[in-house]
């Protein structure tokens, strides 16, 4: 609102850097509250598997899930869109056929739901850990413990509210990992989900000492990386039709390989 030149500081236009005092005066105007419509795009996908009732993707890294402030456009929503047909509404007009999420630097499986009664029993199968994900990450530092288990609740950050962190009063939270291999500077792990908070893994690997390679929101920089090395690879659930167990892997896509190859041995 202060970039849009909405709030004013003593009848001046205030600036984000502005210290405030007792006394001064600060007056705002409300824009009108923004709609988010999604639209059918024409957006390739890698459908691993669809039917009437879900439908599961490989996300390429680099796809916003659903559109929201800022990402109008190219999302996961519009793709799903462009392929026709119904998708639940369950999540409301923004998120049609959006059971769970992937953030937009994540790679991997995704399941969708094409009508409301998939959709609630996918998210039961979310709640009762039927449905089970199993990601890949590269992260930082020699892993010590072959296995283990990370607990710690998750909630906004104080100070930094785009962010997550483990703090009291958070929602609990717990990753399961395996080292896969390790390798003179990096561990590549395999991280399996008991919950699923909002940057989960991220936060929970960060506040382990060993952040995802490549994920600078949470402190680990790597040059010639543009997102986090973790990738979403195997994906396991009860058909909520036919009630069959289902699994799908997906392999990591040339950017997460390429980097693993390059970490010296």
């Amino acid at each position: 609102m202060i970039k849009s030149h909405l709030v004013h500081l003593n009848g001046h236009p205030a600036d984000p850097a502005d210290r405030v005092a007792v006394g001064d005066v600060v007056d705002f105007e409300i824009p009108e509250a923004y709609v988010v419509e999604a639209g059918a795009e024409a957006i390739p996908l890698e459908v691993l598997y669809e039917d009437d009732d879900i439908a599961v993707i490989n996300k390429p890294a680099g796809m916003v899930v659903h559109p929201a402030p800022g990402h109008h456009t190219g999302t996961l929503v519009h793709a799903l869109l462009g392929r026709g047909g119904a998708w639940s509404v369950i999540g409301g007009a923004a998120r049609p056929g959006i059971v769970h999420r992937l953030d937009k630097g994540t790679s991997g499986l995704i399941v969708v739901a094409r009508n409301d009664v998939s959709h609630r029993a996918l998210s039961a199968q979310l709640k009762d850990r039927t449905l089970s994900r199993s990601y890949l990450a590269i992260v930082r530092g020699r892993v010590k413990a072959d296995a283990g288990e990370l607990e710690g609740p998750i909630g906004r950050h104080p100070v930094q509210r785009k962010r997550m962190a483990v703090v009291a009063g958070g929602r609990f939270a717990r990753t399961r990992y395996e080292v896969v291999e390790r390798r003179r500077t990096h561990t590549l792990l395999r991280c399996d989900l008991d919950t699923g908070r909002t940057h989960q893994i991220r936060v929970h690997l960060a506040a382990f000492g060993h952040p995802v390679a490549g994920d600078a929101e949470y402190g680990s920089r790597d040059a010639g990386l543009e997102r986090p090395m973790l990738h979403a690879w195997r994906l396991r659930l009860r058909h909520p039709r036919t009630g069959i167990d289902l699994s799908f892997e997906a392999t990591p896509p040339a950017d997460f390989n390429a980097f693993w190859d390059s970490v010296a041995r």
